[in-house]
């Protein structure tokens, strides 16, 4: 019998007889579906974020700010800076002869969470007109925009979901004086977990003088590195001009690697915690099988056939631990709603995002554990000497 056959026979019958040792097997399948379930449902958790902060904004869309500043929270702008920025020819024009262009100032309000008393902060956006000509993307779920001049508010469809108070019709009070929710609006990225009024009314409810941001909508292909030289270069400016996705991804960065080292941490924990529960099993096994490997030796059966029939179990279980890990995270996780404190340290909503590459990570860690924990007691097996394993160890 060649030694490709004897791996085959013999791995074979040593998965069939798996259910003999249900409980043990239990030990690795659980621990390691603990590993991947966590990391995968941890790591969902910062993708989905970032997924969210990465959609936001058009490759044919740039964001000026103050030099310096690290977003648009601690961002100023005066009304003449504003106005020098729309005359860049770097800029598209509307038919009307007016720039795609539209000055906008970010604020902290305070809204309660769903099923809470306490408020949380979320951000205000005041906008110009032209910032629904430059954002194609919002699409208007529930009522309608709102009136310039007016103290109403549009509510982004993250922030509906999140926090209480929101409906079209409700009203919401800011700085002593009332604000009318007219509509619910979705970009399908950061902004969704936004406020929106006008910018002149935003202005005057919260005694600001400028504005935040000038974001634009570029004119033609290399408008972006002619409108950055031009501002910049600009003696009555001083200003940071970035696309609208690379300001957005700057913002999700720091957050997410965080995330990702925490979650690295708990499941190099856990893992080890798992690596010795799967050692610990595959010896058991090895132990239960002495006399039933010495037969196999004495049979004629090589090392390599029991090295592969203890590593087979080890990986079997581990991968059926990881998928089980997976799918559990997957079903749960996926797409689960939250919101969490984002740049600027205002609420940020987003969907948990279990992504096929999560899952493969995670089948990865198991497999890793599997081997790890059944190289050792292979080894051990295979080295047995057969007179010892036929007398049961």
């Amino acid at each position: 019998m060649s030694t490709a056959t004897q791996i085959f026979e013999i791995v074979l019958m040593n998965l069939k007889s798996i259910p003999q040792r249900l409980g043990a097997s239990l030990v690795i399948v659980i621990g390691i579906a603990g590993v991947v379930g966590v990391l995968v449902a941890m790591l969902s958790m910062s993708t989905g974020l970032n997924k969210t902060l990465t959609a936001t904004g058009d490759p044919n869309r740039a964001i000026i700010l103050r030099g310096g500043s690290n977003g648009e929270l601690a961002s100023f702008l005066d009304r003449s800076s504003s106005t020098l920025i729309k005359q860049d020819p770097a800029i598209a024009r509307h038919p009307d002869g007016l720039p795609f262009a539209s000055g906008e100032l970010i604020v902290i309000t305070e809204v309660p969470r769903k099923g809470q008393s306490s408020g949380a902060n979320v951000s205000l956006r005041g906008v110009e007109p032209k910032g629904f000509d430059i954002r194609p993307e919002l699409k208007i779920l529930q009522g309608r925009k709102f009136k310039p001049g007016l103290r109403e508010l549009m509510v982004g469809a993250g922030a509906y979901s999140q926090f209480d108070g929101l409906q079209v019709g409700s009203k919401l009070k800011f700085r002593g004086s009332y604000w009318d929710v007219v509509g619910v609006f979705e970009t399908k990225d950061a902004h969704d977990s936004e406020l929106w009024a006008d910018l002149d009314t935003v202005q005057s409810a919260f005694g600001r003088t400028g504005m935040s941001s000038v974001v634009v909508r570029l004119n033609y292909s290399k408008a972006f590195d002619d409108l950055k030289r031009r501002l910049t270069a600009d003696p009555q400016l001083t200003v940071d001009v970035k696309t609208e996705q690379d300001y957005f991804s700057s913002q999700s960065s720091g957050l997410t690697s965080q995330i990702g080292f925490l979650t690295n941490i708990v499941a190099y924990i856990m893992a080890f915690g798992a690596l010795f529960g799967a050692l610990n099993t595959m010896y058991s096994a090895v132990s239960s099988r002495t006399a039933e490997i010495g037969t196999l030796r004495a049979l004629g059966f090589g090392n390599a056939p029991v090295v592969a029939s203890v590593m087979a179990e080890a990986m079997a279980l581990s991968l059926l631990g990881g998928m089980l890990g997976a799918g559990i995270a997957y079903f749960v996780f996926n797409d689960y709603s939250v919101s969490t404190l984002g740049g600027g340290f205002t609420q940020v909503a987003f969907n948990f995002a279990v992504t096929p590459g999560l899952v493969l990570k995670g089948l990865s860690w198991a497999l890793a554990i599997g081997f790890l924990g059944g190289l050792a007691p292979a080894v051990r097996a295979a080295r047995l000497p057969v007179t010892a394993a036929l007398r049961g160890g």
